[in-house]
């Protein structure tokens, strides 16, 4: 949690710099390759799997939230703040792995059909400073006022959506007291995770919360809900910087969540 983007002003900058701390050690990019999948973590949540031939990643990529969609924010692929394959991702409690991927957009179940972007809270804040010079203590601030959510889809064949939601309850579960995670050669530590309530739209969801340590500098609760519809799964995960310095979880936006949801059949 230690990588920074750099930016034109240094409270733009300040923010670059959390962002990435949040979200490098716990999440991925999306990813093609079908041996990355997560392995079989149990049996189907139900007996109603859908029988429907898996999307691929291209078509995927087509019901992906894209400008306008959802009012107030930016949509953005993501790509230049995440990992780009589930290998680059790596815990150390195999349990865990689904929740790792799940909080980056990365197909938390056995499948190689994924597709992700972001999404920015558009705020346009009047008579921003145009020079370092005019930089107030405020600025930096608002700067921090900002939330992101990552968005992910995976198809799966067969009950192979069910296989991957339970794994990520499984999941929930047996990493309750934390895990660690190395994304792209960085260290980070999750210290605390518990279910949360699911989202509502789609025909399952799990919902869990994860405090994860901020370098020794206290801890920060951030949000991931993983919602099925049919046999594709929806992954959100959301860094809010307005929660973050007032201390607050960083939920996940529902207006997000609903309007994704209603892209999938």
């Amino acid at each position: 949690m230690n990588r920074s983007t750099g930016a034109r002003l240094c409270a733009t900058a300040a923010v670059g710099a959390l962002s990435l701390a949040l979200i490098t050690g716990c999440s991925g990019g999306s990813s093609d390759d079908a041996e990355d999948g997560a392995k079989d973590t149990g049996s189907s949540a139900s007996s109603s799997a859908p029988a429907a031939k898996a999307l691929t990643s291209a078509e995927l990529e087509k019901l992906l939230l894209a400008q306008g969609a959802v009012s107030g924010y930016k949509v953005d692929s993501g790509d230049d703040l995440l990992p780009k394959s589930k290998k680059d991702v790596k815990t150390d409690k195999p349990a865990c792995d689904p929740l790792a991927w799940a909080t980056g957009g990365l197909a938390p179940g056995d499948t190689g059909a994924n597709a992700s972007n972001s999404l920015t809270e558009d705020k346009k804040p009047s008579g921003a400073p145009t020079s370092l010079e005019d930089v107030s203590e405020a600025d930096i601030e608002n700067a921090f006022k900002i939330n992101i959510t990552f968005v992910g889809l995976s198809s799966y064949e067969g009950d192979g959506a069910e296989k991957a939601m339970k794994a990520v309850s499984d999941g929930v579960k047996a990493c309750s007291g934390g895990y660690g995670v190395t994304a792209d050669g960085e260290n980070s530590k999750v210290t605390k995770v518990a279910e949360i309530e699911g989202a509502a739209g789609g025909d399952e969801s799990v919902g869990f919360a994860e405090d994860v340590d901020m370098d020794g500098d206290g801890t920060a609760t951030f949000h991931t809900q993983v919602v099925r519809k049919g046999n594709t799964v929806a992954t959100f995960y959301t860094a809010d910087f307005t929660a973050l310095t007032g201390g607050k979880a960083a939920e996940v936006p529902a207006a997000v969540v609903q309007a994704q949801l209603a892209r999938l059949k």
